[in-house]
């Protein structure tokens, strides 16, 4: 169900990144060839250059995350199985996700192990069993993990043993498709050229057309929508995993929670503000914004939650209760 939302999803916001503005542009321009005469060569070269370079930075993004983002797993899971933390997890729920006729076996687990400074986390992970004949994941089993101790690589956690091999063939098509697309767009600079240049060359490009607004939104859907996302959130990426695998878990007494008049899919933004003891007994007062459920703001009576914060900076702080839904 969810891996079909997000699917559909991704069309919708994709057919607003390309067909969209192509339909409008090409409904909304003249018949009749426009007067070009009088465009600031200057700035038609402003505006060409940028979208060249807007494309590009889309094209180095998504090469990044189809291609070199499996070399960069490879290279981080070979560092971990050499560096990384060794830790004892106890399996506390396996629930097989794979299909009976499936080359392997897939499990989504729950497991309870000690973080980087001795804390209790639950974490939720997947897992592939290639020997299934050997039960390793079943509940009230053990399994030994190794986590990144500077915890700056992704993954920052694997299960000890794990071995990283890369599909060439299937790392081939990748590259294939990504070098379909440039030649997508390469020949779209060229259609648009030969259809609206007009004897005048790019003097028709404009701040609107395609070529500059389908790379401009791809790219807000790329890093614009996420930057926002973590400024509601108010937290940086990967904030919420540093806190959780060097977190110190503690209670903190609620002062207040107020909305804050922000909604995010019609869930309101709420403020905490907190007063925890951290480890050195010092008493520490700070606020955290959160999205809350329409069903679950009866929690904001409650006098105290749980939190996390890091031992090296109490400020920096996350609530338990969202900690165990990371993945």
């Amino acid at each position: 169900m969810k891996k079909g939302f997000a699917i559909f999803w991704m069309l919708y916001m994709l057919f607003f990144a390309i067909p969209f503005p192509m339909l409008l542009y090409y409904n909304i321009k003249s018949d009749d060839p426009p007067s070009l005469t009088d465009t600031n060569p200057w700035l038609v070269l402003g505006i060409l250059t940028l979208s060249v370079i807007l494309w590009i930075i889309i094209l180095i993004g998504y090469f990044r995350k189809w291609v070199l983002s499996n070399f960069i797993a490879k290279r981080n899971i070979d560092y971990l199985n050499r560096n990384g933390v060794p830790r004892k997890a106890d399996i506390i729920e396996a629930v097989k996700i794979s299909k009976d006729n499936a080359k392997y076996n897939s499990y989504e687990l729950r497991l309870l192990f000690k973080n980087l400074v001795d804390t209790d986390i639950i974490q939720k992970a997947a897992v592939n069993d290639s020997k299934p004949q050997q039960r390793r994941f079943e509940t009230g089993k053990k399994v030994d993990i190794l986590i990144d101790k500077e915890m700056k690589k992704v993954p920052y956690f694997i299960f000890a043993g794990t071995v990283a091999t890369i599909n060439i063939l299937v790392v081939f098509l990748i590259i294939l498709g990504w070098l379909t697309l440039v030649a997508l767009i390469a020949g779209y600079y060229i259609y648009s050229y030969q259809t609206e240049n007009a004897g005048m060359g790019w003097r028709f490009i404009v701040f609107w057309h395609p070529l500059i607004l389908c790379p401009a939104i791809l790219l807000l859907y790329r890093v614009g929508l996420p930057s926002i996302f973590r400024l509601f959130e108010g937290g940086k990426k990967g904030e919420a995993e540093l806190i959780k695998f060097k977190g110190l878990k503690t209670t903190a007494k609620l002062l207040s929670a107020n909305q804050t008049g922000t909604y995010i899919n019609a869930q309101p933004m709420v403020l905490f503000k907190l007063e925890f003891v951290d480890y050195q007994n010092k008493t520490r007062r700070t606020e955290l914004k959160r999205i809350v459920n329409l069903l679950d703001l009866g929690s904001l009576k409650q006098e105290t939650m749980e939190i996390f914060y890091l031992k090296e900076n109490p400020d920096r702080i996350a609530f338990a209760a969202d900690l165990e839904e990371i993945s």
